[in-house]
């Protein structure tokens, strides 16, 4: 997902205006209804600052409603996609408010970036990534749900010709010492009356009732659970038509023309288009359009097609690792000389292949167009300023005419953050195609989505490091070879500096360890392989190669891997104190039963700090399982524990699947994975168990959808040398345990 350095974005991407028709009317639609909301552009959350500012006058936009009926209608600028976001946005509306959580629901909003911009990334643009939301949502909720309760305490007070201080709130009540009480509902008219109080205290932790309450159950548990969660693959529209892709065959590769004669004959097929991404086939219903699918015949133009294999690839970029770098992302002393004098030197090459998202809901989106002009289009907007206009411009009209309904979805990972609109972008196109004469759902299959591109890049890592004669680690150095997320995109020019994009080196060039000589070099590919941001980003292979490279340097040093890591942190410091508490958890000090190993491993990401030993077994044929799993993690303020330690847990899982067994290969430019069957993400029987200890904090929270998993894959690996005297280098460990 998207690295924490896009807060170096300082202008907006797109210059669309923003439209407050939907708030306003949301509003207004309520009746007797309370809106809420403040201008907070490209601020940072304040630390617990007790009294924060409130915009003066009345809001152009809501971050909550309050209906006569006392249900808390939460408008989140932050996209859901399993993570929790609505959850931990909830709770600190319903902490400052004192609301009922029964009576809590939240709606993804969009359409405004002055009111939804993320302000983890400046404010600049509306975004989900990066393990943002909490960050970005810290204080602007809490300031909606404290300036919602002084506004209903007014109107109460007001009513009840009582002063306001003697009210008070707690799940959904005013209540006065006099005996008089009221849920919200009664009030929320007159409240929505008053003007917004400029200045609205918030509670001291102390007083909280919800943040960091382990017992406080997720709002949307039930639905899940029952299967009446509503997701785009569940849109039904009056007259909807379902339209299925044809991709080229090849990345690069172009509709040449195409025969859609046999197609049309199926049954229920209504038409067969072209789209700028390649052959939509529409059609009644999902069946229709893949019988039609099968029967139509494309001729494509492979002209400028990558047509080489990921093996091709991988041997190009081991070629250029031993080079000299294109750039420099890190120089701390001086490398060369230190390596020079170094009593000992080790070198070591690490391959990292392709990988897919392989979220649980494919792909889909869903576009109509009403007699008004206004379009409307339902999909996992993630990016929803960027698919807002890209989609205005597709239809031909204006930004502030596409109105988006934001879909919880079915997984993400960095999936449907994309910069071209990707499948939102083909919904609109096969709608005009038709010319808008009925919705139109464009529904991926999975072997569209593991076979239509963008995945993790490949990289390869050339790394070397020196010992001086008393095992102290003096110099370290890392070559990058791969592919730029951010080339060629919106956001290179306020990213990419100096030949670095960040979000290849993140967790390379900010190690923790006190190395007084560094340099991280880093060579960017021109390869045709569309690729994009994975769950950890630049972490998901500069934290394997930092933490496992590391281990392979303690050996040589003869110290324990924890030590050694201590040896060369701060005491106080985040990572020293997580490290401590996971190896204390761990009993690190303490041996194993007989046929168990550990491994350790730390990870800085989004601005948390994840430690984590692993455990694992070997079978008489040298198979690998992962035990157990203890984790360490500062993110801050734990504002829902529970899904702290849930996004750990995912996040070990995550990280797990990937670093045991997959990988996206090609042959001669054609990715061979279409399936769960081939691709294989982390089997329910070979989950291990995971213990999650948050680190105590008072700051503001940071991260947590993403810094669980880059350390997992080292503290396997590391436990796997313990185990079979095996350093691997070639992922997935699989492919390495196999070598």
């Amino acid at each position: 997902m998207l690295p924490k350095m896009m807060q170096r974005l300082a202008q907006p991407v797109l210059d669309a205006k923003p439209t407050r028709r939907r708030f306003l009317l949301g509003a207004a639609a309520a009746g007797t209804g309370l809106a809420v909301g403040f201008h907070l552009p490209g601020k940072r959350a304040a630390a617990n600052s007790g009294v924060a500012p409130a915009a003066a006058g009345q809001p152009f936009a809501a971050y909550l409603t309050i209906g006569a009926d006392g249900k808390v209608t939460i408008l989140s600028s932050q996209f859901e996609m399993g993570q929790g976001a609505y959850n931990g946005i909830a709770t600190l509306v319903a902490e400052e408010l004192g609301a009922d959580w029964d009576a809590i629901e939240v709606q993804g909003a969009a359409g405004n970036v002055k009111l939804y911009g993320n302000l983890a990334f400046g404010g600049a643009f509306q975004g989900t990534g990066g393990s943002t939301s909490m960050a970005s949502s810290w204080e602007r909720y809490r300031l909606a749900g404290a300036a919602a309760r002084e506004m209903l305490i007014a109107a109460a007070a007001a009513e009840w010709k009582v002063k306001p201080e003697e009210i008070r709130i707690a799940k959904g009540i005013l209540s006065h010492p006099s005996g008089k009480s009221s849920g919200f509902g009664p009030f929320a008219a007159k409240a929505a009356t008053l003007p917004v109080p400029e200045k609205v205290a918030l509670k001291a932790p102390k007083d909280w009732q919800f943040i960091g309450k382990s017992d406080l159950k997720r709002f949307d548990s039930a639905r899940k659970a029952n299967g009446t969660e509503r997701y785009t693959i569940d849109v039904k529209l009056p007259g909807m038509l379902t339209a299925v892709m044809i991709h080229p065959p090849y990345f690069g590769a172009k509709v040449k023309s195409f025969d859609a004669t046999a197609a049309k004959a199926v049954k229920g097929v209504v038409d067969v288009v072209s789209t700028p991404r390649g052959v939509a086939v529409v059609a009644q219903h999902m069946w229709a359009a893949l019988k039609g699918r099968d029967a139509v015949t494309v001729t494509w133009d492979e002209s400028g097609a990558e047509k080489r294999g990921s093996d091709a690839i991988i041997a190009s970029y081991k070629d250029i690792a031993g080079k000299a770098p294109q750039a420099v992302a890190r120089k701390d002393g001086d490398t060369e000389k230190a390596f020079a004098s170094a009593a000992k030197v080790l070198e070591a090459t690490y391959e990292f292949p392709y990988l897919a998202h392989a979220a649980l809901e494919p792909l889909n989106a869903v576009a109509r167009m009403n007699a008004d002009g206004t379009l409307e289009i339902w999909g996992g907007h993630q990016f929803p300023d960027v698919y807002q206009a890209i989609a205005a411009g597709i239809a031909g009209t204006t930004p502030d005419k596409v109105h988006l309904h934001v879909m919880k979805s079915g997984g993400s990972f960095g999936r449907r953050a994309v910069f071209d609109a990707d499948v939102i972008a083909e919904a609109v196109a096969v709608a005009k195609a038709i010319g808008f004469k009925a919705p139109v759902k464009v529904q991926w299959t999975r072997e569209n989505d593991m076979q239509g591109g963008r995945y993790r890049p490949a990289y390869v890592h050339k790394v070397k490091a020196g010992l001086d004669k008393d095992g102290k680690l003096i110099a370290w150095a890392d070559h990058i070879v791969g592919q730029s997320i951010m080339k060629g995109t919106a956001f290179e020019k306020g990213m990419v500096v100096g030949g670095v994009d960040p979000t290849s080196v993140e967790g390379a060039n900010n190690l923790p360890y006190a190395i007084p000589n560094q340099t991280i070099g880093l060579t960017t590919t021109e390869v045709g392989v569309p690729i994009l941001w994975w769950r950890s980003v630049g972490s998901t292979h500069t934290s394997y190669v930092g933490e496992a490279f590391l281990d392979e340097v303690a050996a040589a040093a003869g110290k324990d891997p924890v030590a050694f890591r201590q040896s060369m942190l701060e005491p106080t410091s985040r990572h020293a104190v997580t490290l401590k508490l996971a190896a204390e958890k761990a009993a690190w000090d303490q041996p194993l039963p007989a046929g168990r190993f550990r491994g350790v491993a730390l990870a800085e990401s989004f601005g948390t700090v994840v430690a984590e030993i692993a455990e694992i077994s070997v079978d008489p044929r040298g198979g690998v399982k992962v035990e157990r799993v203890v984790a360490a993690v500062d993110c801050g303020t734990a504002i829902n524990p529970d899904q702290v330690k849930a996004q750990v847990e995912g996040g070990v899982g995550f990280g797990l699947g990937a670093i045991m067994d997959e990988a996206i290969t090609l042959a001669n430019g054609q990715v061979e994975q279409s399936n769960y069957d081939a691709y294989r993400p982390l089997r329910i029987d070979a989950m291990p168990k995971v213990e999650v200890h948050i680190v105590p904090s008072t700051n503001p929270p940071s991260g947590i959808g993403e810094p669980g998993v880059p350390p997992i894959g080292p503290a396997v690996a590391n436990a796997i040398f313990k185990a079979l005297g095996k350093r691997i280098h070639v992922l997935p460990l699989s492919k390495g345990l196999s070598a």
